[in-house]
């Protein structure tokens, strides 16, 4: 069994989703073959030398599921400042977007299927770029938390403003990257629109945002489809 999560925007590890997600995972760890992390793990990740309670709490949580089970993480459009530190820290293993496993199942977070967005799509290559990276990662813990306040704000207030379809993904760009890469099926998340939609060369499962519930995809084996799963976020 293969379990697929993303778009758990953590924030605070007394909350609800997070202990939720910390019960979820400590249970399928005896029992999964690998999970999987597709992107925006946490709302916001300032560096790995971040010594605030939700790093911390992070790093016990995988570090004991990691002893048991596989773990990928892949970065999404709010995390893509965890790096190799925080890896060996925790023991999971950051992987590609996209990434396909060994039955065609292509993994993505999904952000850069959205290519009628052209605005998010500089801002995505600019915060990707190992010179921007650098540069924010040198100042210090507090200049990095007001950064991160700032970026979500500003975030907030561009998306309220762009329309519907384009913060979607471009199914175009899907099918692209899907006959590119022999994918028979799709696993993303991104777009906080769960849902199964059938193209030509296959299927696409769009996990949904850790909000009014938690999602996950179950896939029993390898070369069988997922299944979406929604379930309470309580404590």
């Amino acid at each position: 069994m293969r379990l697929f999560i993303s778009d758990l925007h953590l924030e605070d590890p007394d909350s609800d989703r997070f202990r939720t997600f910390s019960r979820l995972m400590e249970a399928a760890s005896d029992q999964a073959e690998s999970i999987h992390l597709l992107g925006d793990l946490t709302e916001v990740w300032i560096g790995d030398d971040d010594d605030g309670p939700l790093a911390a709490s992070l790093r016990r949580l995988l570090q004991k599921v990691t002893a048991r089970c596989a773990v990928t993480l892949m970065h999404g459009n709010r995390d893509f400042l965890i790096g190799p530190a925080f890896a060996a820290d925790t023991g999971v293993t950051l992987i590609d977007d996209p990434m396909v496993l060994d039955d065609a199942t292509l993994l993505s977070h999904g952000d850069a299927f959205c290519i009628d967005d052209g605005a998010y799509q500089e801002v995505r290559t600019l915060f990707r770029s190992p010179e921007w990276q650098r540069d924010i990662l040198s100042q210090s813990l507090t200049a990095r938390r007001e950064l991160a306040r700032s970026l979500r704000a500003q975030s907030r207030a561009t998306n309220a403003n762009k329309a519907e379809n384009i913060m979607d993904v471009a199914a175009r760009e899907v099918d692209r990257v899907a006959q590119e890469r022999g994918a028979r099926r799709i696993i993303h998340g991104h777009t906080h629109r769960p849902g199964i939609h059938t193209h030509p060369w296959g299927g696409r499962f769009v996990l949904g945002a850790w909000e009014r519930c938690g999602w996950l995809a179950r896939q029993s084996a390898p070369g069988q489809d997922p299944v979406l799963e929604c379930f309470p976020l309580t404590g």
